[in-house]
C-alpha cells in the first residue's frame, strides 16, 4: 500500500502541477480502492472448513469470515463422499449419511477438492477398516 500511495502521490504531484488538478483526486481514489479491495480479501480469507476424521467420528466444522462456526459430526462407517462433476467443468463435493448432504470445500478450487475428494474416500475406507477391527 505504501508502494501504490507513493507512486500515485507523486504521479498526482506532476499532473497538479501540470494544471490537471481533478487528476490529483483520481488517483486518491484508486488507493482508496485498492485499500477497500485488500480489506475485503484479508477479511474473506478468515473462512474455513476443518475436517478432523478419526476411527469413530468424522467432524467437519465450517467457520465463516465473520467468526461464525458450525460443526458437523458423522459416523465414518456410514457416511459417504459424493464428489459430482459439473456440464460447466465444475465440481461438487458432499457428504452424505442417513439421507441428508452436506456441501463442503467451496473454498477449494475443482482440482483441490476432486484432490481431496480421493484422499477423504481413502481415509474414510481406512477409518472404517480401524472401526471393524
Amino acid at each position: 500500500m505504501l508502494a501504490i500511495g507513493s507512486v500515485s502521490f507523486i504521479s498526482g504531484m506532476v499532473f497538479l502541477m501540470l494544471g490537471a488538478w481533478p487528476v490529483m483526486g483520481f488517483f486518491g481514489l484508486d488507493v482508496l480502492l485498492v485499500y477497500v479491495a485488500f480489506k475485503l480479501n484479508y477479511r474473506s480469507a478468515r473462512a474455513y472448513e476443518l475436517v478432523d476424521l478419526t476411527p469413530s467420528t468424522l467432524r467437519l466444522e465450517q467457520v465463516t469470515a465473520s467468526g461464525k462456526s458450525r460443526s458437523f459430526e458423522f459416523n465414518p462407517y456410514w457416511v459417504r463422499v459424493l464428489f459430482t462433476e459439473r456440464p460447466d467443468g465444475g465440481n461438487n463435493l458432499k457428504l452424505a449419511s442417513h439421507g441428508n448432504e452436506l456441501e463442503f470445500g467451496r473454498l477449494l478450487n475443482d482440482e483441490e477438492r476432486r484432490d481431496f475428494a480421493e484422499a477423504l474416500s481413502k481415509a474414510l475406507a481406512s477409518a472404517r477398516a480401524s472401526f471393524t477391527a
